[in-house]
């Protein structure tokens, strides 16, 4: 009896060891910046980016696991043209009346070494969710040099067909293909 008492105690340790090795980073809104590329008419690659995003990062590089929830405001989609931007909120693109936000959404990361290399989720967008693998270009942790707070950071893309998430709007003149990047920084929360 004393021996199955010491057995569910070394347990139930090392559960909550484990589960205390994962650690949460909250989304830096003032670094973090979804953005977008598509050919245009194929003469030129034009790019946006959504100003306002939320979310976190649940992240144990020891057991090589981690969870995602980015929430992204389409309406704050910028281009640097008025009535670009205008058109890119209506019906035709991402209809923000009707879908507010984007929604990218994992718990399937990929790691060489400690470093995060492939996250694969599902992204929501216009009500439709498919399943997205954004791959890493980039992927950094450590103390910020400034404030000293544990940060992690990294750049991540995929290329995704805009039709199969209801975007059909002057398909091919404006590409199907867009390239999708994510560039974060979070902070250790």
């Amino acid at each position: 009896m004393k021996r199955l008492v010491l057995v569910a105690a070394i347990s139930a340790a090392l559960s909550t060891a484990t589960a205390s090795a994962a650690e949460t980073y909250m989304l830096d809104s003032r670094h973090t910046f979804p953005s977008f590329e598509v050919n245009h008419l194929g003469f030129s690659i034009q790019r946006g980016r959504f100003n306002r995003t939320t979310g976190k990062v649940t992240l144990d590089a020891a057991a090589k696991t981690g969870k995602v929830e980015i929430t992204i405001d389409a309406a704050s989609v910028d281009t640097g043209l008025d009535k670009l931007e205008e058109h890119l909120r209506g019906e035709d693109f991402f209809h923000v009346a009707m879908f507010p936000t984007i929604t990218f959404k994992s718990d399937r990361f990929a790691f060489e070494g400690g470093k995060v290399t492939r996250v694969t989720g599902d992204l929501t967008l216009l009500g439709v969710t498919r399943p997205v693998s954004l791959e890493a270009t980039h992927f950094q942790c450590g103390n910020h040099p400034i404030s000293k707070k544990p940060l992690c950071g990294g750049d991540f893309a995929a290329t995704l067909k805009r039709s199969d998430f209801g975007m059909k709007y002057a398909v091919p003149a404006v590409a199907d293909d867009v390239t999708l990047r994510i560039q974060i920084e979070a902070f250790r929360d």
